[in-house]
Order: C-alpha cells, then structure tokens, then sequence
C-alpha cells in the first residue's frame, strides 16, 4: 500500500512528492513533510486507492515572502473574479496569517467547490475555511431518484451498495464501499443533483 501511494503521489503533476513522506498500515495512509502551496496538500490528499487519509502536511510556500494577508486577499477577490462559475459578489473573503476563510451564498455545490480551489492556487495560502452557504434557486425534487440514476450512470460506484434518503434538500448517503475514492465520489455525485443544500455521509469504506 505504501509503495502504490508513493507512485500515485509520483504520478500526480501537480504535487512534489519528495518532501512527502508515507506511512501505511490497514488500509490507512499517513502523510507527512512540507510542500509549497496549499494546491499541492490538497492533492495529496485526494489520493486515491486507501480506506482513509491521516494529513500531517505543512505549507512552506517560498513564494509567500514579503506578502501580506492584504495582498492575499487582493489575489483571493481578483481570482475569484475571473471565475465565470462563481456569481460576482456571492463570496467575501477573509484572510488571517495566511488563512483564508470563505463566506456567502451560491447556488450550487461547484460554485462553492470552484472557489475554494481557485484559493488553494494562490503562493502564499496555508489553507482554506470554507463557510459558503448553497441556498438552490431550485427546489428538491425527486433528488434521491436523481441521485441513483446517476450512480447506476457511473461505473466506478457500486450503486446497489449505497443507500440514499432524502430529506428536502438534506441527503443521506449509507452502507459499504470498497475505497476511500469510491466514498467520496459517491458524495460528489450526490451534490449535483438539483436543490441539495447538504450532504451526511455515512458510508464506510470495508475492511480487507
């Protein structure tokens, strides 16, 4: 297991994965060292192949001397800006010690997500709080028969195993699966179906 998060943190662009060091045991990996953007810890994290993740990393960005939390809150508004995903004026941003925390209100789940990523890019970020609340121009409807269509759509989700209720905009994810991936991509397949607002998920990833 080890071995294989080495060569996946190898194979991934956008992470360098000799200041990373990996520890694996039943199924859970831990990540340790330091790494030069908030961009590449998130990466790292997103791994997939493990039942779950133990995060120790530590953003030394060479980039973020001399720049303020003032200047990374300039970068934070203009990059949000140029983000056509994102309403103009739905998120405010506030910065403290490096420490962005986000706040307002979108539509959709990728407006909130979208942001949140175009943060994680900027030199100088050490990490991100994402407050942002989804308040749908749609209501919820028929959202637990959307969601299962669309797991029985995607071949990397064994649909029969997971259980989906609803609750307005409110769903539930349960059972088992087979990866950590597996469980996340359910979640993130649930959050597009139209007038989600939040998403419990208490699938458990089985033990081999």
């Amino acid at each position: 297991m080890k071995q294989s998060v080495l060569d996946e943190l190898n194979r991934e662009p956008s992470i360098k994965a000799a200041p990373i060091a990996v520890n694996a045991r039943d199924g859970v990996v831990t990540l340790t060292g330091h790494i030069d953007s908030c961009a590449e810890k998130w990466a790292a994290e997103r791994v997939s192949g493990v039942k779950a993740v133990a995060e120790e990393l530590e953003v030394r960005s060479p980039f973020s001397v001399g720049r303020g939390d003032d200047g990374i809150a300039r970068c934070a508004v203009q990059m949000l800006s140029w983000d056509v995903s994102v309403l103009k004026d739905s998120v405010q941003v506030k910065v403290e010690k490096g420490w962005v925390t986000l706040t307002g209100d979108v539509n959709w789940f990728y407006q909130k997500h979208n942001a949140e990523a175009d943060i994680r890019k900027l030199h100088g970020v050490v990490g991100v709080s994402n407050e942002i609340v989804i308040k749908p121009s749609v209501h919820p409807s028929d959202v637990s028969g959307k969601i299962e269509t669309a797991f029985g759509r995607n071949a990397q989700i064994e649909a029969k195993s997971i259980t989906v209720t609803t609750d307005g905009g409110k769903v539930t994810l349960k059972d088992n699966v087979d990866s950590f991936h597996e469980r996340n991509l359910a979640a993130n397949t649930a959050w597009s179906a139209p007038g989600v607002t939040m998403v419990e998920n208490l699938v458990t990833v089985n033990c081999r």
